[in-house]
Formats: C-alpha cells, structure tokens, sequence
C-alpha cells in the first residue's frame, strides 16, 4: 500500500502498522488543523518533507520504526505545539536542529538513528558530520561534469582540425606532408615523355617513363 493522499479536514491520523511503503507526499504540509499524526511502523522511505513544518497546530508526531533517511527538517522547530514526538528506529543522519521545543524531547525520541549527533545524544558532532546529501549530490555532478569537459574540447578541436585539413586538400590536393603525417610514403610521381624516333625515313612515337 502507498500512502498518497490524506484529506485536509482531519484533525488526528493513525495509519501505524500498516504496510505503507515509498515516501511521505509533500501535501501533507496541507493539513493545516492536524494535532495528531501517528505513521509509525510502517516501510516509508525517502526523506521528512520540509512541509510538514506548515503544521503548526501539531502536538504530536510519531514517524518511528520507518526506513527514512536524510536529515531532520529544520522546519520542524517551527512546531511550537509539539509536545510527543519520536523519529527513533529510522535511518536519520546529521545534526539534530535546536529550538525551543527541540530542546524538550529526551534521546528516546533520537534513538536508532546512527547517524544522528547532537543534543539530546550523548554523539557531538565533527565538522564534516551533518553535510546535506544536497551538497553530495552537487560534487558528484561537478565532478561529472569536469570529467567530461577534456572529451569536449578535445572533440572540439580535433572537428575544427579536420574541417581546415578538408579545406586544403580541396583546394591544392592532398600535400606530401599530409601524406607523411597520417602514415604511407608519398607516391612517386610517374612521368612519361614522348620521344621521337625516325628510322629508314618513317617516323615512330616511343613513350619513355
């Protein structure tokens, strides 16, 4: 089953332990009068929309024992009613956000989380800790795409190379140093002369090379 669509009238939701699977649709920011959202214990995926900040009547968020992965939304500090809320037993990376009620949730709401550091946890965070996968993402494809800028030009410049080259053999032929370059010995040039032979007062044509 995939969790698609969720009606905005609700004020209270409780789909845990189902088999919900894929991730959480970006609408669910939509529900502006929900208090209560419970999608534990299923096999969601994908990241924690940043939309769900927009559910600012919220009082408790349970996404618990999932598959998401990702970072926290710092959008959900914006969540100044949040008074139960469990993110333990997903796949969650990177430093927890600060805020006011942030600062209320115990490490029971962190748990199971590996790659997850700072408060509540006892795990501080190094420098490199809580790099978004965003950036990832970015070097991947800049190092992409510097890899492919030497096949460009030198695509570029081998085309242009090849049109000037046409462009002198049409004109004055293939030139010997061409002939050189790209293999082969130029090929001797066969001159044939006419000459003259007369012989008991007749005239004969021998050719000569």
């Amino acid at each position: 089953m995939t969790l698609v669509r969720i009606p905005i009238f609700f004020v209270s939701i409780d789909f845990s332990r189902n088999k919900f699977e894929g991730e959480i649709p970006n609408g669910i920011g939509e529900l502006h009068e929900l208090k209560g959202l419970n999608l534990s214990h299923n096999r969601l995926v994908g990241h924690i929309p940043q939309s769900m900040g927009n559910l600012t009547n919220l009082e408790s968020l349970d996404l618990s024992s999932n598959m998401l992965t990702g970072v926290i939304p710092a959008e959900l500090t914006n969540l100044g009613f949040l008074e139960v809320f469990n993110l333990s037993n997903n796949h969650l990376v990177g430093e927890i956000p600060q805020g006011p009620q942030f600062n209320t949730f115990s490490n029971d709401s962190f748990e199971g989380n590996s790659g997850l550091c700072g408060l509540p946890l006892s795990n501080n965070c190094g420098p490199d800790h809580h790099s978004p996968p965003s950036t990832n993402n970015f070097s991947n494809e800049e190092k992409f795409e510097f890899g492919w800028k030497p096949v460009a030009i030198g695509y570029g410049c081998g085309f242009v190379i090849g049109i000037g080259i046409g462009y002198l053999v049409f004109l004055i032929g293939k030139p010997r140093w061409l002939v050189m370059i790209f293999g082969g010995q130029p090929k001797r040039r066969v001159i044939r002369r006419t000459r003259v032979r007369r012989s008991n007062g007749s005239t004969q044509m021998v050719q000569m090379s």
